[in-house]
């Protein structure tokens, strides 16, 4: 079965990720099938951030790889994803943010009583 995924590059704090095809069982830093394409998540110019071959994605999407999930996210945000997972990839994004909200809900609600215990002068 193939994935995917990202095969991190680049040096110390300064990653750069190749997307591609690659089997299951093999290590991040294993042989890829094929190279899809890159991701460069510290470029300045969100443009240059992100290079995909949307024909070679198409096709081992349609095969049955099965993206990793932020490859799944970067793919999303392209439009590249089949309706059936770009159906799954937005209910999870929904999720999420749901989850952030209740969380900004929670620390607001902590911090509202803490703020009433101070005496005033």
């Amino acid at each position: 079965m193939l994935r995917i995924r990202l095969q991190r590059l680049g040096r110390h704090n300064r990653p750069f990720y190749r997307i591609g095809a690659i089997d299951i069982r093999t290590r991040r830093e294993g042989a890829m099938v094929e190279n899809l394409g890159w991701y460069d998540p510290v470029a300045s110019d969100k443009s240059k951030q992100v290079h995909l071959k949307s024909d070679r994605i198409q096709h081992w999407l349609s095969k049955g790889a099965v993206p990793s999930e932020t490859v799944r996210d970067l793919l999303g945000k392209a439009d590249l994803l089949p309706e059936r997972m770009k159906a799954e990839w937005e209910a999870d994004r929904k999720h999420a943010r749901l989850r952030v909200e209740k969380k900004k809900a929670a620390a607001a609600a902590a911090a509202a009583p803490a703020e009433g215990d101070k005496p005033a002068g």
